[in-house]
């Protein structure tokens, strides 16, 4: 399967992926505090620091609006999005049941920092991703239900890392449902929120995050034009210029 790392940390099932402090050649880094600020002087792993602070996203906690500076020009909302085979929506709570089955994966949590919930605490991690519709300030987290024939199969996500027009950029996540693997459904997916990434929000750069064991989802984001820029031997951050894309097929629902 793929999950990956996500922005949530990560924010999904690790199918998903999720981006980590860089200290890389400006060619490939944009200035960016989140990226830019890694843990380096705090005498501590930034590896341990990245999973506290993911935990903590995963929780629904997050800093303060008032705290998170600039906007961008305009709020940019959940799309929705058809594809070939799938259709990526904003998260809604009849799909309870499929987001308890998909938590409920070992190979789903083998890679995320996901706690072991119950129905109710799945229920309440889901509500918490219906409200994560919309990019707007640093920190904002955008969800999306990755549907197939009427059935949550998995998640893909945005995290809007940097605001500023010249440096925008987000950190990507994905997860799928292991029964679903080995059809393409993750790379669709995620290269069609990429595509919402370069020409709507307007991102210079896509970053994503992964454990440096999911072989699956590091030949996704490699399929998807993200290069490797940094490994701390735990987790492979990668990053991706805007306009490399797959040929997904995107179409107005």
């Amino acid at each position: 399967m793929f999950p990956h790392a996500s922005p949530e940390r990560r924010a999904y099932g690790r199918r998903m992926t999720h981006p980590r402090a860089l200290d890389h050649p400006a060619r490939w880094a944009p200035s960016h505090h989140e990226l830019a600020a890694s843990d380096s002087g705090s005498g501590r792993s930034p590896a341990l620091l990245r999973r506290a602070r993911d935990r903590l996203a995963s929780a629904g906690i997050r800093r303060p609006r008032l705290l998170r500076g600039e906007r961008t020009e305009t709020p940019f909302d959940a799309p929705s999005i058809r594809t070939d085979h799938l259709l990526l929506r904003p998260h809604r709570m009849p799909d309870a049941a499929d987001w308890f089955a998909l938590q409920s994966e070992p190979a789903v949590r083998e890679f995320l920092p996901w706690p072991d919930r119950d129905a109710r605490g799945s229920a309440r991690h889901l509500r918490d991703r219906t409200r994560h519709t919309r990019l707007w300030q640093n920190d904002d987290f955008l969800a999306l239900a990755v549907e197939k024939d009427g059935r949550l199969i998995g998640d893909v996500s945005l995290h809007l890392r940097t605001v500023a027009a010249a440096s925008r950029s987000v950190e990507i996540g994905w997860v799928l449902h292991p029964e679903f693997g080995g059809h393409g459904y993750a790379t669709e997916a995620t290269a069609a929120l990429l595509a919402f990434a370069d020409d709507v929000v307007g991102a210079r750069w896509a970053i994503a995050v992964t454990d440096a064991r999911n072989a699956a989802s590091l030949a996704l984001a490699r399929r998807l034009g993200f290069v490797e820029v940094r490994s701390d031997g735990t987790d492979i951050v990668l990053m991706r210029p805007r306009g490399t894309r797959s040929a997904t097929d995107l179409r107005a629902p």
